[in-house]
């Protein structure tokens, strides 16, 4: 029953009976065009915006990840490292980074003046652009097994920063783990995990992380921390929260300061 209008419309515009029928039809062809095109081009805009912000294809990974409703605290961190300039102010004049895409968060600190900056990549490089793999070659970040001691002398770095690696340690090897990063460390250790709830490994990345994260409460933190003789950092902490207030930065994980060993 549908198709009789528009056959008969075909029909009468073929006889010359309303000439006025084959302009409709093609003003409605183009007004359909003219739609689908608007569209494509509000799609190419919408990409550009999200590849623009204010850390190109860091922020566009930074979004992408919140719409996904996962959260990367390597991200975070990178967002977050005006606010640790603040609260360690000298302290970060040599830093070392553990955590997956250490090549980006060593990329942005050695932007910064009169700081150095090493990292270790826990995982595989997949896709390392020659940025990335300029640092390698350097020696500059290294792919190692965090759960192996760190190939580093004591008190080798001011501050140690760790982001999306220790959510995927059981106890068993974070008991060798942290006393590593406090080892490596003069100044302190600034930790980055997830808040329990949030998504973070999908199911591709199991593979590359053997296991999902298992993220802990903050009291769990804090009571393993005790029991790792770790101690807080409570000027950092201080100087954190001050310099976080005034930036209007709420971080979107957990941040930990703790004390190196003596």
């Amino acid at each position: 029953m549908s198709r009789r209008p528009a056959s008969l419309a075909r029909r009468l515009a073929d006889g010359g009976n309303f000439p006025f029928v084959g302009s409709v039809q093609s003003k409605t062809h183009a007004s359909s065009l003219l739609s689908i095109g608007l569209i494509i081009v509000g799609a190419i805009l919408f990409v550009g915006y999200l590849y623009s912000g204010s850390g190109g294809s860091s922020s566009h990974r930074h979004i992408v990840s919140k719409i996904e409703g996962g959260v990367s605290c390597t991200l975070e961190l990178q967002r977050a490292l005006p606010v640790l300039k603040k609260a360690y102010g000298d302290n970060m004049h040599k830093v070392l980074h553990l955590g997956p895409d250490s090549c980006s968060v060593v990329s942005q600190l050695l932007k910064e003046e009169d700081t150095e900056a090493w990292g270790i990549e826990p995982y595989d490089l997949d896709d390392a652009d020659a940025t990335c793999m300029s640092f390698v070659r350097k020696g500059i970040v290294r792919v190692a097994d965090i759960k192996f001691p760190l190939p580093y002398k004591a008190k080798s770095f001011s501050l140690v920063m760790v982001s999306d690696a220790l959510d995927y340690l059981s106890p068993r090897y974070l008991n060798k783990s942290l006393p590593e990063l406090a080892r490596v460390s003069s100044d302190g250790i600034v930790v980055f995990t997830g808040y329990p709830g949030q998504q973070r490994a999908k199911v591709a990345e199991l593979s590359k992380f053997g296991r999902p994260a298992k993220l802990r409460s903050s009291s769990w933190w804090i009571r393993y921390f005790f029991q790792m003789k770790l101690e807080e950092n409570e000027s950092a902490m201080k100087k954190f929260k001050q310099a976080s207030a005034k930036r209007s930065y709420k971080p979107a994980c957990q941040v930990f300061h703790l004390k190196s060993f003596p």
